[in-house]
């Protein structure tokens, strides 16, 4: 009779761990309890209005790398272009329809400096959802400003929801990085041009 109920017990033990192994990886994967804990203890701070919002959360680039990326060629390590990370999914659609779209665009650099004068390749971009002009504005064709030019902190998120029938791939090709020694970093489209002088 003891066997029967160890066997029974243990049996129980292992369907709930598995349970809870299941649950956890689907939280991760569809991002919920993102604003409780968030992947590997990190706190996320929302800052909403109106389908705009800004994350705050501490550092944890070697965390959150894979191992297998390669690492950027630092000079005097120093932020680079692949140190703006941006990430789209989509979200719930509008209520006619439409597709949602959220866009989280990170300032992932190890060495503190703050990057100012985000552009990102965007082609036509337009929304049907009015996003703030101060977080992400279309300039020109294929020419995106992030932030209104003004310096992304370091560790930060800027976040922000767009709806269209189809996603806009995004992509950065120019930003500055301001470094504790002033540092100017210049990117282009290509990477082909880099920049370094006083700023």
């Amino acid at each position: 009779m003891r066997t029967v109920v160890s066997k029974i017990i243990g049996v129980v033990l292992v369907m709930l761990l598995l349970l809870a192994i299941l649950l956890s990886t689907f939280s991760f994967l569809t991002g919920l309890g993102k604003n409780e804990g968030g992947l590997m203890g990190l706190r996320h701070v929302f800052l909403r209005e109106e389908g705009n919002y800004t994350v705050s959360a501490p550092h944890r680039k070697l965390l959150v790398r894979s191992m297998a990326m390669e690492e950027p060629n630092r000079i005097g390590e120093k932020c680079t272009k692949a140190d703006i990370v941006i990430s789209q999914g989509p979200t719930a659609p509008l209520a006619n329809g439409i597709p949602t779209y959220t866009v989280q665009i990170m300032n992932m650099c190890a060495t503190g400096c703050d990057i100012s004068r985000i552009h990102l390749s965007c082609g036509w971009f337009s929304s049907a959802r009015l996003i703030d002009p101060k977080i992400f504005k279309r300039l020109r064709y294929n020419d995106c400003l992030v932030n209104d030019g003004k310096p992304l902190v370091t560790g930060r998120t800027l976040t922000f929801e767009y709806a269209n029938t189809f996603s806009y791939p995004l992509a950065g090709f120019w930003s500055n990085a301001y470094c504790p020694e002033a540092l100017l970093v210049s990117f282009s489209p290509l990477g082909l041009m880099d920049f370094f002088g006083d700023g």
